[in-house]
């Protein structure tokens, strides 16, 4: 047995949002559907399928950010620029970057199983 759950459609008839509470949804544009029909499973695999996407962006944007502190790395190692170039906030980044991974890379000296 289904249950029922509340949907906002826009003016094209698409659900835009849902709600499983019934209280305070006045605005007409809401309805009730049961939980099992397509469009609001349409409307869940959608909102899903653009969670994994920004899963995947922000992987990629860390380990970006990884190529950057190395490329900054280099070109302060073959003296380009100087580490002070750098404003301010970016210093303070990086170093606070540096010292975290220091911390890490000082917790994984030991076996797995003997991590502090």
């Amino acid at each position: 047995m289904s249950a029922l759950i509340y949907a906002r459609k826009n003016a094209d008839g698409r659900i835009v949002a849902l709600s499983r509470d019934p209280d305070g949804l006045t605005d007409p544009g809401w309805g009730s559907l049961p939980d099992d029909d397509p469009e609001v499973l349409d409307f869940i695999e959608e909102l899903a399928g653009q969670n994994e996407s920004d899963d995947a962006l922000r992987d990629s944007d860390l380990s970006f950010v990884r190529v950057l502190e190395d490329v900054i790395d280099l070109l302060i190692e073959r003296s380009i620029i100087r580490f002070t170039d750098l404003p301010l906030p970016a210093q303070t980044k990086l170093l606070q970057r540096r010292d975290r991974r220091k911390q890490q890379q000082g917790l994984k000296l030991f076996g797995d199983e003997d991590l502090i």
